[in-house]
């Protein structure tokens, strides 16, 4: 089975879950073997892990002719991808868009982030979209999130093959039931022309049949999971005070609740001055964040560390003694998940996806900071509710793996191609 499919982060190059869970689910379906997919990025730098996948730079897909020679598209893309590729894709424009703005090589320039253009970015995407799919052979067109929907709708209108998209989040999830209308637009677009929807979790199912009047039977849950750590994440020892520390790690954003973290922390410090809190991140509500738990007068225990990545966060689960998910409304969160890799036991909101699936954990509703903070007091307090939390949370975890997930997808490209 070919897939195309088209995807906005791929690691180590990451902001957030959407690339954790789109290498994740890519490389579980490779270990099902029989899957050969191809992976379209914004801008991959050369470091991504391409042992699973073949991945293509829509930022070295030519859109407009340029006559270069084979040495100088190696020199300066040979990094990234082929020369044999880019002179394949060249031969697949398929409408002139010499008026765009286009470098040497007759490509557009793309961030790779989330950028204040990002709807044009998004549309120039799509025009890439359309070059690959004409390029390539393959059986299924799979796009990962919102900013992708309108690649994949591209590619099937010049294909005729099937498309299935994958919801990560809603527009409900990211506004807190206010959505923008421009990014709601393009969801239920992507919805109504997807062969099939694949969500995360059941609470997204519902958002997607009840707000964007989806047929319950053309979606399907497929949960999110982890990836084995290597022996060497597994190892890192961090050295520990006579402080617990006490994590939120994520977006700061309003989707995350990152305001009834440092609520609760106020109510842990009224008994406790043993704690410290951190909340490691970055987003628009870092600011406010800092400014509140200044107000409340607990800004010597709280710790505003930044974005984290890569090693980083494991670095900073293993420093820490209990981990918090607050969230509002979180399709899914696999970030409980790697702090339960980590050994620490987890409060996590009852408005997540992963409260679906996950039993040795603590869940409170995000609104209720009195049961939030008697949750921290708990596992920090009594050893034998902390040890059986990170034991069986340990072994728990160790069992909700990518390949499974990855053969129920497998499963629904069977279904809408008829192979």
């Amino acid at each position: 089975m070919k897939a195309l499919m088209f995807g906005w982060e791929f690691p180590p190059h990451i902001l957030g879950g959407l690339g954790t869970a789109s290498y994740g689910l890519t490389r579980g379906m490779w270990q099902c073997g029989d899957m050969d997919i191809t992976f379209v990025i914004p801008k991959p730098f050369g470091d991504e892990d391409r042992h699973f996948a073949n991945i293509i730079g829509t930022s070295q897909t030519p859109i407009a002719w340029r006559d270069v020679d084979r040495d100088y598209v190696e020199q300066r893309i040979g990094r990234v991808m082929s020369p044999d590729l880019y002179y394949r894709l060249r031969d697949h424009i398929y409408a002139n868009f010499d008026y765009m703005r286009t470098n040497d090589l007759g490509c557009l320039e793309f961030s790779g982030r989330y950028p204040d253009n990002l709807v044009e970015e998004i549309n120039n995407y799509s025009i890439c979209a359309g070059v690959i799919a004409r390029s390539l052979d393959f059986d299924v067109i799979h796009s990962h999130d919102w900013l992708t929907y309108p690649a994949g709708i591209h590619a099937k209108q010049v294909t005729g093959k099937p498309m299935v998209i994958h919801v990560h989040a809603t527009e409900f999830d990211r506004s807190r039931g206010k959505p923008n209308p421009t990014v709601f637009g393009i969801e239920l677009d992507g919805m109504r022309n997807a062969d099939h929807i694949i969500t995360v979790s059941n609470l997204t199912r519902d958002t997607v049949i009840n707000k964007y009047g989806m047929d319950p039977a053309k979606v399907t849950t497929v949960h999110n999971a982890v990836t084995p750590l290597s022996p060497d994440l597994l190892d890192i020892k961090m050295p520990k005070g006579k402080d617990k520390v006490v994590t939120f790690l994520g977006r700061i954003t309003m989707q995350k609740g990152p305001e009834y973290f440092v609520e609760a922390a106020v109510k842990v410090l009224k008994n406790n001055h043993n704690v410290r809190f951190v909340m490691a991140g970055s987003g628009d509500m870092m600011n406010k964040m800092i400014d509140l738990a200044a107000r409340r007068g607990i800004a010597d225990r709280f710790h505003f560390p930044g974005f984290q990545k890569g090693r980083q966060v494991y670095e900073m689960l293993a420093a820490s003694d209990v981990y918090v998910m607050p969230s509002v409304s979180e399709p899914f969160g696999i970030s409980p998940l790697e702090a339960m890799q980590m050994g620490v036991p987890s409060i996590i909101s009852k408005q997540s996806g992963c409260a679906e699936i996950l039993t040795n954990v603590i869940k409170t509703d995000y609104w209720d900071i009195d049961a939030m903070a008697d949750a921290i007091n708990a596992i920090i307090t009594y050893p034998a509710l902390y040890n059986q939390l990170r034991s069986d949370g340990l072994d728990e975890v160790n069992r909700i793996t990518w390949d499974k997930a990855g053969q129920k997808v497998i499963d629904i490209y069977h279904r809408v191609t008829g192979k």
